[in-house]
């Protein structure tokens, strides 16, 4: 009795939906940023879940891309605004406001913070490696 209602127990759990709070960078296609420069909905029927998160894409092709190789993808610094953590601050980045250097993607805090990095790229990004490696 108790393995089959543990078994219950683990199979329920299992089909449980993921939150909306488990969305990757808010439901945003990770490749649309990167590709096509700009932040691009991504569907609810098409996702895939990497590194306990649920990344969406606005369709099949950018889920297989993603698939292949997410850190291409993925924001930097797990989505920490670089500008912050140039500052030595844990700031989660906002996908409404983000930059693509170098066919990589930051998510940054604010419009200012977005100014900012495409002012001052190297010298930013270099501090925020720094803050990211002592966190």
């Amino acid at each position: 009795m108790k393995t089959l209602l543990l078994s219950l127990i683990l199979t329920s759990a299992s089909a449980l939906p993921v939150l909306a709070q488990d969305w990757a960078i808010d439901g945003f296609d990770p490749v649309g940023f990167v590709e096509n420069g700009r932040a691009v909905p991504g569907r609810g029927d098409i996702s895939t879940l990497w590194k306990g998160q649920l990344w969406h894409f606005a369709s099949e092709e950018n889920r297989n891309r993603f698939e292949a190789d997410p850190r291409s993808f993925a924001p930097a610094f797990g989505g920490l605004c670089p500008v912050a953590l140039s500052e030595g601050r844990k700031v989660p980045g906002d996908p409404r406001h983000f930059v693509v250097i170098g066919e990589k993607l930051y998510l940054v805090g604010s419009h200012r913070s977005a100014r900012k990095l495409q002012q001052a790229p190297q010298d930013i990004l270099a501090r925020a490696q720094e803050s990211w490696k002592t966190r």
